[in-house]
């Protein structure tokens, strides 16, 4: 590592900027009066003594006077200077970049700050990048790279407050600086004699307080032994942290960084962060990643050189915050291979992103050939929560696949698909983001039947998984997107032959299928209760276990819809809306308004008497997941006219919430004070719906709430608003947004303006069951592309998946 002896990172406004102030005039000083010179008439011959004259006569006072003057005149400038400096730095523009010399090599002196080498390194290239222009200083650090000397500087620049600066401006100059050879094609260019690689220049505004550091809290780390852990900790409990750490591995080696844990606050790295950079200084085109929020877990991240920045800031330290990590040196890896496939069909092997299991790092490329003995037979990829598409002109955001000539983008899910590739010569490329790391990827290979990709009595799922045939419409999600239980309500089973020769099983879903209702029986039986079953009241133990308040009468004695509380009415919809129509007064009892700090946030739904349910996001991070500032709202037709209003007592976010897919998107709130049973004409709980319920694509339900009417909108609605919308098959919803998890549900229109907003987060997507009237919570705000986009529907959780756990906190419902 070479740098000045005042580190970049450590350096004041002072020491690397130059001000462009105009120097004042002096001062005219008044001179003593000479005294004319007389040429003597004649000779005096007077030999008389002349008299001493007095130290303090009027001459010498005029001159101590003027020096007085001069004095006061030069410290009055010094005090104005630093006042227009201090003035004009305020107007500072901060950038910081790096490009490669070719044609200078790396040697080890330049990593002694006061060696003769670095000096004169250092010296050269501030000369040469100072000579287009004089507004600015370069401190360097520099370090190695292969084939030349990568260059790291800092520019200052100090301009007039009118003055306008752009990032792309300075950039251009430098660019546009370096002098190119349309002759010989090469990607060097000439910067006053430095070979300068064109494709290495990079340039971004940077911010001051990159520069500020705290005592014992910048460090340079070198690592010089491979596979070595070097240990990487801080922690505090109060005050403050904003920490530098540069680790420099040998020349040829990776840095390999883990991250054992984090303590921050998690609120999208608006304060508290970790940020990881490819290079000596914090350049936003060379970031690693960023983490926002605590972690528990192992994550590792491996640099594309020998050079790695970590930053660490949590500037409001209330508890204990810090990391806890180390970081080795790994030799680099290449990625790919060529795979003989065996003659047996299944998989057999696996390969994984470079340097699996960390995150792979940026612009990285990796090619796979694959052959299989046979011309019968293809390859099958089965990727580990994560699936491919085929590429539109929007680009990919985790990689790009090349799949014999066929280009794919690749997302990230929650399950397993299989990609099959109806060739026995596969060739594979994977070309990695050009961004950021991402999550590592295992995959496994196999041989397959062209002719028959699933075996026989099996069911292809649309993640390419097969099932047996017995498994599709059993109420279980085998593959893993509910495709196996889609149109389940279509298939209607032989009611004209036994159920051992039917082609469709036979659904116990409380409809009669066949007129002599065949397709009902079996599924209630005298046998022992267990947890698989529902007791009715006269001990006939009924097979489904959501049997209870699912609107159908299961037991003889309609026991299990007795006790039933939720709503069965709301008031008649007739307005349709585009971002928000007036419902009627008391429309929609179980609608909540959730008020943080005394503001609308998100929304929410009664689901019993103290219990509220709403979405996980809306209480992201330490202050929002406080509830002492929350106050829920309800019997609400206009904001600030809540009939009833209580404190949050409690709040209970899914365990498993992950802030960055929005999977588990759910929680619950317990109020300080139930709602008294003198209100329910205007407060209503909505029914959970069943476990596992089906919901079939096409069906209306309601959303409502507070929310923003459109998406330009910058508040919410003061009336309650309604729109109608329709639940969107779940292929549909996956092939959209490819992130969609089997706890997620899409609804909206796809022609768009019809959709939930910012502000209605947590609120219900309501769904009256025909059977009986019951509105059942189907699913609730959580994400989605913008408000009311065309093909962008709303994606809501799907509250049917989370039963078991609303119970565990509810057991009242039961």
């Amino acid at each position: 590592d070479i740098e000045q002896k005042t580190s970049p990172l450590c350096t004041s406004v002072s020491n690397i900027s130059v001000q462009m102030v105009t120097r004042p005039e002096k001062l005219p000083v008044r001179k003593p009066p000479r005294k004319p010179h007389r040429k003597p008439i004649g000779k005096v011959k007077s030999k008389k003594k002349a008299k001493k004259t007095p130290f303090w006569n009027i001459q010498n006072k005029i001159i101590l006077f003027t020096a007085f003057l001069v004095i006061l005149a030069v410290i009055t400038w010094t005090f104005l200077w630093l006042h227009i400096s201090q003035a004009e730095s305020k107007d500072a523009f901060y950038f910081v970049g790096l490009f490669r010399i070719a044609n200078i090599e790396f040697l080890p002196e330049y990593r002694q700050k006061e060696s003769r080498e670095f000096l004169s390194v250092a010296q050269n290239v501030q000369q040469v990048v100072r000579k287009y222009s004089r507004n600015y200083r370069i401190p360097v650090a520099q370090e190695v790279k292969k084939g030349g000397l990568l260059v790291h500087f800092w520019l200052v620049f100090v301009v007039p407050h009118a003055k306008v600066f752009c990032e792309e401006c300075v950039a251009a100059v430098l660019k546009d600086s370096i002098q190119t050879s349309i002759v010989n094609r090469t990607s060097v260019g000439s910067l006053q004699g430095l070979a300068i690689d064109m494709d290495s220049v990079v340039l971004n505004g940077a911010s001051f307080s990159f520069k500020l550091c705290y005592k014992g809290c910048a460090q340079d780390l070198y690592a010089d032994h491979p596979f070595q852990h070097f240990p990487l900790e801080i922690s505090a409990t109060s005050g403050h942290l904003k920490c530098h750490f540069k680790l420099i591995a040998s020349v040829g080696y990776l840095i390999r960084l883990s991250v054992v844990s984090l303590q921050i606050e998690a609120d999208n790295c608006i304060t508290d962060s970790l940020t990881i950079y490819d290079s000596l200084m914090p350049i936003k085109s060379t970031i690693l990643y960023r983490i926002c929020e605590p972690t528990r877990s192992l994550m590792s991240f491996v640099s594309t050189n020998n050079l790695m920045l970590v930053t660490f800031k949590s500037p409001r330290v209330r508890r204990l915050s810090g990391i806890r990590g180390y970081f080795e040196v790994i030799p680099e890896e290449k990625c790919g291979s060529t795979i003989l496939a065996k003659e047996n069909i299944g998989f057999e092997g696996k390969f994984s992103s470079p340097y699996y299991p960390s995150y792979y790092p940026p612009k990285c490329k990796c090619t796979w050939k694959f052959q299989t003995p046979l011309p019968t037979l293809g390859i099958a990829l089965k990727f580990h929560n994560y699936t491919i598409t085929k590429k539109n002109v929007k680009g990919c955001d985790h990689g790009w696949w090349e799949i014999n000539e066929h280009m794919y983008c690749g997302s990230y899910i929650d399950h397993q698909t299989i990609f099959r590739i109806a060739s026995s010569v596969v060739h594979i490329q994977l070309q990695c983001s050009s961004r950021l790391s991402d999550k590592p990827l295992l995959v496994e290979y196999g041989s397959y039947n062209i002719s028959r990709p699933c075996p026989t009595n099996h069911f292809r799922c649309s993640t390419g998984l097969c099932v047996p045939q017995a498994q599709r419409c059993d109420g279980s999600n085998d593959c893993f997107d509910e495709s196996d239980e889609l149109y389940c309500g279509m298939l209607k089973p032989a009611c004209n032959i036994s159920a051992s020769k039917s082609q469709a099983p036979l659904v116990c879903d409380g409809f009669r299928d066949c007129e002599d209702g065949r397709d009902e029986q079996n599924c209630i039986q005298r046998i022992p209760c267990n947890n698989q079953t529902f007791k009715c009241g006269n001990d006939v133990c009924f097979r489904k276990q959501n049997a209870k308040c699912d609107g159908t009468v299961d037991c003889p004695d309609g026991s299990d819809e007795k006790g039933c509380s939720c709503s069965r009415t709301s008031s008649s919809v007739v307005h349709r809306i585009i971002g928000g129509s007036d419902t009627l007064e008391g429309g929609w009892p179980w609608q909540v308004s959730l008020h943080f700090v005394g503001s609308a946030y998100c929304g929410a739904s009664v689901i019993s008497r103290e219990w509220l349910l709403s979405a996980a996001h809306c209480f992201q991070g330490s202050r929002l997941s406080d509830p002492r500032p929350w106050t829920a709202h309800l019997g609400m037709y206009i904001q600030g006219n809540a009939k009833f209003v209580s404190p949050v007592r409690r709040i209970v976010v899914h365990e498993y919430y992950n802030s960055q897919t929005f999977d588990y998107d759910i929680a619950l709130l317990q109020l300080s004070t139930a709602w008294p049973e003198t209100m329910k004409q205007l407060i209503q709980p909505i029914c959970i719906p069943p476990v596992g319920q089906k919901v079939h694509s096409g069906e209306k339900c309601w959303i409502t709430g507070w929310g923003r009417r459109n998406e330009a909108d910058s508040k919410g609605s003061t009336t309650l608003q309604q729109a109608e919308v329709e639940l969107i098959d779940q292929t549909v919803c996956v092939s959209t947004y490819g992130i969609v998890t089997a706890r997620m549900l899409c609804a909206g229109v796809m022609s768009g303006k019809r959709d939930a907003c910012k502000g209605d987060s947590g609120g219900p997507l309501s769904c009256q069951r025909k059977s009986d009237g019951k509105w059942i919570l189907t699913g609730i705000v959580s994400w989605g592309r913008g408000c009311g986009r065309a093909n962008f529907p709303g994606v809501y959780t799907r509250v049917s998946n989370f039963v078991p756990w609303i119970h565990r906190y509810v057991p009242s419902l039961l």
